[in-house]
């Protein structure tokens, strides 16, 4: 979710009071069930989605590195679609997220959100972008300005390693476990060795834990380590002063993995963004912490939008052709 993933990773998938025995079914008074979309000439994405009140915009909800919809954002599906409709899809490589042969790029991970917005017909939406999440909707307004109509960034920055250092030693550890063991080496060459290798440390069928743990076992690792490199070597700051689009910025201010002063940083440099602070660390979306900071910004910018006569998309969660069959977990 971050440039450090192990603790962070892990903290996710801690007990609750919504515990449930299914192992690869979520708690439904915490989530929404999800479903397969297909994409044309893209593959099939996974999506879930709450309807709110009639009438209300869409926020798309981007997760971090390493987690999924339902992981990132099972503690306000309820808070938000109470104001929005919801949707919440699983990037690429991760979890049931689209699958492909070609190298993880964050510009296509942005690509693949445009299409599924348009395959939902929920456009434009405000999305909602968490750690790595937060380049993916910086990218998705940078390229597809038209179905989008706010930004809200959460733990998140334009540039994750500032020093040369920083990016040097980063992708080079995930350069390392890519090519530099047999199990990485296998990785790069045979997706999904290495989520089955990962897979059986993790806790057994039984409880809400191991439902998080069937979320992980679903990741493309290959995909999880090329996302890492991505997220080391990202950096909007040429053009995120021109972001035109009302922003609010959500700061993490106990956060290790993104600091708070990078996050002000990106704040400060976009026009008019206004600033909320969240009193968590970077897997504070695991927590109640986020919910209520994050329904003030997305009120924030909706408002904001309206009076600058954006205008916010309301189809239907679902609507779009290319719906499937529902699935559980």
């Amino acid at each position: 979710m971050g440039p450090d993933p192990g603790p962070d990773m892990m903290a996710i998938a801690r007990p609750t009071a919504a515990a449930r025995e299914e192992a690869d079914e979520p708690p439904a008074s915490v989530m929404p069930f999800g479903r397969r979309v297909r994409l044309a000439r893209r593959g099939t994405t996974f999506v879930r989605q709450l309807d709110g009140p009639p009438g209300a915009p869409t926020l798309l909800l981007l997760h971090g590195w390493a987690a999924t919809g339902g992981l990132n954002w099972f503690r306000v599906f309820g808070p938000l679609s109470s104001r929005f409709s919801v949707v919440a899809p699983d990037l690429r490589g991760h979890g049931r997220g689209l699958r492909s042969r070609r190298p993880f790029r964050l510009a296509a991970v942005a690509d693949d959100c445009a299409a599924t917005i348009l395959e939902l017909g929920t456009g434009p939406v405000i999305p909602v972008g968490y750690s790595m999440g937060g380049p993916v909707a910086q990218l998705l307004w940078r390229r597809h300005r038209d179905l989008v109509a706010g930004l809200v960034l959460c733990a998140t920055g334009s540039c994750f390693l500032t020093a040369q250092r920083e990016r040097i030693v980063f992708t080079s550890m995930i350069a390392a476990a890519m090519g530099g063991t047999r199990v990485g080496a296998a990785a790069a060459w045979v997706p999904g060795l290495a989520g089955r290798a990962v897979a059986r440390r993790l806790p057994a069928p039984g409880s809400f834990p191991a439902w998080s743990a069937a979320e992980f076992r679903r990741h493309d690792w290959r995909h999880l380590m090329e996302a890492g490199h991505a997220i080391g070597t990202y950096d909007s700051r040429r053009w995120i002063g021109s972001v035109d689009v009302p922003t609010a910025v959500l700061v993490t201010t106990r956060d290790r993995a993104v600091p708070p002063e990078r996050q002000f940083e990106m704040a400060m440099s976009i026009p008019g963004a206004t600033i909320h602070r969240v009193d968590g660390g970077h897997t504070v979306c695991a927590t109640d912490g986020l919910a209520a900071p994050l329904v003030e910004a997305c009120s924030a910018v909706e408002e904001r939008a309206r009076r600058a006569g954006f205008v916010l998309g309301n189809g239907p969660p679902g609507s779009g052709a290319g719906a499937a069959r529902p699935v559980r977990g």
